[in-house]
């Protein structure tokens, strides 16, 4: 299955890329971003690609064989971006991105466990290296627990009578299984969003602590950007968003007190900005783009610049 990069004219041109610049792909995927990035940068311009998944790493050093020496590309989860940026030599670099979204090759894989759409084991770890996996989640994890994590990763409302349905039904061994209990359990009726699409993001989320690899790498993108470097980071859903947009203000005020020291013209933090937000609204993909690839459609760009 071929793996579309999203947004891939309004990343490069966010970016502001330039002949012999330094990039950090953190989420390589499918090589399609990094491609553009080397070729906006060429011929000499540098590249750091980064991504959890083993198979997408080879996949990635096939697409960008021509590139070979100008591009380094390891296997590791983007929230040890600043270990391997310093380990391979990028600092002070000029373009961080960090598209979150799950690679059509992950989706389309039934043994990655990732889609209900074809039938394959629970697993949904983007590093196959990784212990947790779906299963346990679905047949270990307490009933509360297992509806809260539904609850807040898939912003589910029918999340405990989901957690219910599932607890009784255990041991699930597929995806299919799951799914169709799922779609039971939330007694929601099938419409263009399938009844067990919250409850799958809500499982991958846990599975590989998205969130918390989000909150740990936006300061260390930060940490990596020389003056006037950027960054872009592409949201598909909104817990993704609400972090990226909340980090990018925060870093973009000279104070952060709470508002009750700064109604009365108080500062205690002593924090000063450290970048200028270039997308006061999100980028989202035009009509076309959804229309030519429909995993496009809830894609949200956000750019900020190092001070």
């Amino acid at each position: 299955m071929e793996h579309t990069p999203v947004l891939l004219s309004q990343v490069i041109a966010g970016l502001n890329l330039r002949r012999g610049a330094t990039c950090i792909d953190a989420t390589t995927g499918g090589g399609g971003h990094a491609e553009a990035m080397l070729q906006a940068t060429g011929p000499d311009g540098r590249l750091l690609g980064l991504d959890a998944d083993t198979e997408a790493i080879a996949r990635v050093r096939l697409r960008l064989a021509a590139y070979a020496d100008r591009v380094t590309l390891i296997q590791t989860n983007f929230r040890e971006l600043a270990a391997a940026a310093t380990a391979n030599g990028f600092t002070a670099v000029d373009a961080i991105l960090l598209d979150l979204g799950v690679s059509s090759y992950q989706l389309g894989d039934p043994a990655r466990g990732f889609s209900f759409l074809s039938d394959g084991p629970l697993d949904m770890r983007m590093d196959p290296r990784g212990d947790l996996t779906a299963a346990e989640i679905v047949n270990e994890w307490p009933q509360e627990e297992l509806a809260n994590a539904i609850y807040r990763y898939g912003e589910e409302t029918h999340s405990r009578r989901i957690a219910r349905a599932i607890v009784a039904a255990r041991p699930l061994r597929t995806t299919a299984e799951l799914a169709e209990v799922v779609a039971g359990g939330s007694n929601r009726p099938s419409g263009r969003i399938h009844p067990a699409t919250r409850t799958f993001q809500a499982l991958r989320i846990a599975v590989n602590d998205e969130l918390g690899a989000l909150e740990a790498a936006l300061p260390q993108a930060l940490g990596l950007l020389a003056a006037g470097g950027r960054v872009a980071v592409i949201a598909f859903h909104s817990l993704e968003d609400r972090i990226v947009k909340q980090f990018m203000q925060r870093e973009a005020r000279d104070c952060v007190c709470p508002p009750d020291l700064t109604r009365v013209g108080l500062c205690r933090c002593g924090h000063k900005a450290t970048v200028r937000i270039i997308t006061r609204k999100p980028i989202p993909p035009d009509e076309g783009e959804v229309i030519a690839n429909p995993r496009s459609r809830s894609a949200k760009l956000r750019i900020a610049e190092r001070l």
